[in-house]
């Protein structure tokens, strides 16, 4: 049986070895979505990477349990409440109906999924708190803070927006930059304002708590070059450590919807104490339903291993303020923190304006949502990169990998099975060239790939597995064979070994196809799956069902109508006027010339926007109907492979390119021409046709290299 350790390290404790199998104990958590919004596109990055995740560790046979929670408390939860005429409690009890609603819509599998506003969070985060006061790490000081006279309320970080006074960005919160991810106190900010009536803040004196992070520093510096973060997130912390520390305001005064502090009359817990002792809050009502220990969880780290999966701007409050407090308080640190990027759509932030601003709810009202699990996972890395959906991208990428290359082998060969042999595959196992093995073999990589969260690797490992696939049949051309009696057991043949073929690559799918593989383990009757089980070929004369419908493709239609309902529609302000275009003469004017070059220079910042890299041309063929163009498959190393059509047929036989190097830019916005989708441009210099010259690095250069 195969075996994938964790890279970061872990305590011997937290595996049981059984009948020589290790199985690892694991809770996973994903960062808890705030009670004061519906849950969009961007939340979902998170939640299904660590979906796909926990799937692949179950799979694998681990006990592995995924908690998370609603974040509830916090005064824009309480004004929104004020605004609905409605208790805060009955807001956040009802968001958190419509979040779990969302998530489940998208497959995702919670062990457990609970709300920050319960008596295990209020005991839990007293208990943190209790403990680091008795071990000498809070200390009480008075504060000046910023109050609103209008609003007659002091400010919490999120009603109090400015510039940021690290890197300059405009319109950040009081607590945190959305831009440098640097956290600041709310007097900090320039220019700040508040966020309910706009008027410039006064400053009041308040007594506060403060949690010494000051004194974890040499413990932080040790947990965070443990292993438990990724390099460059660990490389970001060495910046913060440099800069300094500051000790963190744990209080808030009231009015504040939250945990009033012991002994503290009209003080509460700022919302980001108790919002990830929150993880601990969800598990441990999940322990006492199910008779678990929590204290073997929360209080050893040798028994269990615990990751947190979360995006980029909440870095620093979970890899300095969480651990530091669960150390002073006598808990376990996290194993890992694993960090993602956010969420571009088309190249740009989302936007309610452009219609790319979408909500879970909005995307299941039109499609399906393993179409989404998908592209996610195959643009998904273990780094920090920011994540695009492109639309045209996302609609060619799940027709042409899951639906013309995975479930098509099923649906080209099911039908010969129930048609011409009553359903049963052969009496003994086909010679299949030793595909079956390649393909089993081939799983050990893949759950390398699963384990360390390189889903895209892992994606185009699979896909790869699929091209083997439908190569054999197309080499075998069922449909043929079935036109000839005397070839009617190089048929049966065939589609049994199609069938295991589908059946190998559904398991390695499994994970981030929930729904599909289950539909496929039923019409192949087999009992539910784990990662072992690709090493089962069928049994002698296997009965399976009549092939049904697993996936439709990506209907256009259905992406454009999404893309309409979130649009808000046009400003009521009066239509510019139209201009009337000449019509064109009747000769066909001379070209126009191209201005001189001191005319066409671009801005430094402009050109530093492209991203070229070197790029191996693996496959370089004629277009049909297209005389100039040459249809190039690129390797990009860790970036993939890409398809660019270039108009260099007239300089280069295509014979003559595979394995040479050449340059690329990487990040233009795909454009779907009449023979595809071109997925960038290759550089070439000269004046035309068969005087064109590919640029090419110097020799030592590697695929997916950045042109610096």
């Amino acid at each position: 049986m195969d075996t994938i350790y964790p890279k970061v390290g872990v305590p011997f404790g937290c595996y049981l070895t059984w009948f020589g199998f290790i199985m690892r104990r694991i809770l996973v958590t994903s960062a808890l979505p705030y009670a004061n919004g519906q849950i969009h596109l961007g939340h979902l990055v998170e939640t299904i990477q660590t979906d796909i995740w926990v799937r692949f560790q179950k799979l694998q046979g681990h006990e592995c349990r995924y908690f998370c929670a609603d974040d509830t408390h916090g005064t824009p939860v309480m004004i929104r409440a004020r605004q609905e005429g409605i208790t805060p409690e009955a807001l956040v009890e009802r968001m958190h109906a419509e979040h779990l609603h969302d998530f489940t819509g998208f497959y995702i599998a919670f062990d457990n999924y609970y709300t920050t506003n319960s008596p295990e969070n209020r005991l839990l985060s007293e208990e943190v708190y209790l403990n680091n006061r008795q071990a000498g790490n809070i200390r009480v000081s008075t504060v000046r803070q910023a109050y609103c006279e209008r609003d007659q309320m002091f400010l919490p970080d999120r009603f109090i927006r400015g510039t940021c006074p690290t890197c300059g960005a405009e319109d950040q919160y009081g607590d945190a930059c959305e831009i440098c991810s640097g956290s600041h106190a709310p007097l900090d900010l320039k220019h700040p304002r508040c966020a309910l009536c706009g008027d410039a803040p006064v400053e009041r004196d308040s007594e506060h708590f403060f949690f010494r992070l000051t004194a974890f520093e040499p413990f932080l510096k040790a947990w965070t070059r443990s292993g438990a973060l990724q390099p460059e997130m660990a490389n970001k912390l060495d910046e913060w450590f440099k800069a300094g520390l500051q000790d963190w305001d744990i209080s808030r005064d009231g009015p504040y919807f939250g945990f009033e502090i012991p002994d503290a009359p009209g003080k509460y817990f700022y919302v980001w104490l108790d919002a990830p002792i929150g993880y601990m809050a969800s598990c441990w009502e999940w322990c006492k339903r199910h008779g678990r220990d929590f204290d073997a969880i929360w209080r050893r780290d040798d028994l269990m291993e615990v990751y947190h999966f979360i995006g980029k701007d909440i870095l620093y409050f979970h890899t300095l303020f969480w651990p530091a407090t669960l150390h002073g308080a006598g808990f376990r640190t996290p194993t890992a923190v694993y960090v993602h990027g956010f969420l571009t759509v088309n190249g740009q932030k989302m936007s309610k304006s452009r219609g790319t601003f979408i909500t879970a709810r909005h995307y299941l009202e039109h499609l399906d949502p393993e179409y989404l699990r998908y592209y996610y996972a195959a643009k998904l890395t273990a780094r920090v990169d920011d994540l695009d959906l492109n639309l045209d991208d996302f609609i060619l990428r799940v027709n042409s990998d899951l639906v013309g290359k995975v479930i098509n082998i099923a649906s080209r060969c099911a039908g010969f099975i129930q048609k011409r042999f009553a359903g049963r595959l052969t009496d003994t196992c086909p010679d299949d060239g030793g595909l079956h093995d390649q393909l089993v073999a081939a799983g050990v990589e893949i759950a390398q790939l699963y384990e360390a969260r390189e889903f895209s690797k892992a994606m185009r490992a699979i896909m790869n597995l699929a091209d083997l696939a439908n190569r054999y049949v197309e080499t075998k051309a069922p449909w043929n064979l079935a036109k000839d009696p005397e070839r009617q057991q190089e048929l049966h043949d065939t589609c049994t070994v199609a069938l295991n073929l589908f059946r190998i690559l559904m398991i390695y799918l499994q994970p981030v196809l929930p729904v599909t593989a289950e539909k496929s383990r039923e019409f192949l009757q087999l009992p539910p799956w784990s990662w072992e089980a690709r090493h089962i070929p069928f049994a002698p004369g296997h009965a399976i069902h009549p092939f049904t419908h697993m996936m439709a493709r990506v209907d256009p239609k259905k992406v454009e109508t999404l893309i309409q309902a979130v649009t808000p529609p046009a400003s009521s302000a009066p239509a510019a006027p139209v201009v009337k275009k000449k019509a064109a003469p009747a000769e066909t004017p001379l070209p126009v010339p191209a201005p001189p070059l001191e005319e066409a220079t671009l801005e430094i910042e402009t050109f530093a926007q492209m991203d070229l890299r070197v790029a191996k041309i693996l496959t370089a063929s004629p277009v049909e109907g297209a005389d100039k163009l040459l249809q190039l498959t690129l390797d990009l190393g860790e970036l993939g492979t890409k398809t660019v059509f270039a108009g260099i047929r007239a300089a280069y036989q295509p014979d003559t390119l595979p394995g040479r190097m050449t340059v690329m830019i990487a990040n233009l916005k795909p454009r779907k021409m009449r023979f595809g989708l071109s997925e960038g441009m290759v550089l070439a210099a000269g004046p035309g046709g068969d005087q064109l010259f590919l640029l090419s690095p110097d020799s030592g250069a590697s695929p997916g290299m950045r042109i610096r």
